[in-house]
């Protein structure tokens, strides 16, 4: 599956993309990052996917194939494209409800119909002016579909 997918990591921030794009992360957080694996249901060794160095580890490259990069600001910019799926966690907290609620018709508009929309534990699409436009598939991992 992943060979024919195209995935687009955004950020308003050049410098946070800039460490995603050269896959070189601290070994600290690589505890965190293994548990996260596991629960996501991954079956290999996480160690498989990346070679420790000293303090950090560097991530397979076989595993950016497939990123495009790209510098997107959900308070400023338009759509992005259209997606199949939209994860966008604990970003819209920070966010007031009239900026939440233009982020979320941004996502709306960037979906494809029956796409998927990924939030955050403490985040939903009920209170916007677009919570007719999803459908919950499911209410926990706060996973929207797109209607239409």
């Amino acid at each position: 599956m992943y060979e024919s997918s195209l995935i687009y990591a955004t950020d308003a921030n050049d410098e946070v993309l800039d460490e995603a794009k050269s896959g070189i992360f601290s070994i600290d957080k690589m505890k965190d990052y293994t548990i996260n694996y596991r629960k996501s249901g991954g079956l290999a060794s996480f160690a498989d996917y990346y070679t420790a160095r000293y303090d950090s580890v560097i991530m397979d490259n076989s595993l950016k194939k497939n990123i495009v990069f790209s510098n997107h600001n959900l308070v400023t910019d338009n759509v992005f494209g259209e997606m199949d799926m939209i994860m966008c966690r604990n970003v819209l907290i920070y966010f007031n409800r009239k900026l939440q609620d233009r982020v979320l018709g941004l996502f709306r508009d960037s979906l494809r119909p029956d796409a998927f929309l990924c939030l955050g534990p403490k985040e939903t699409v009920r209170f916007s002016s677009y919570s007719d436009s999803f459908e919950n598939v499911a209410e926990k991992e706060r996973i929207y579909r797109r209607i239409g």
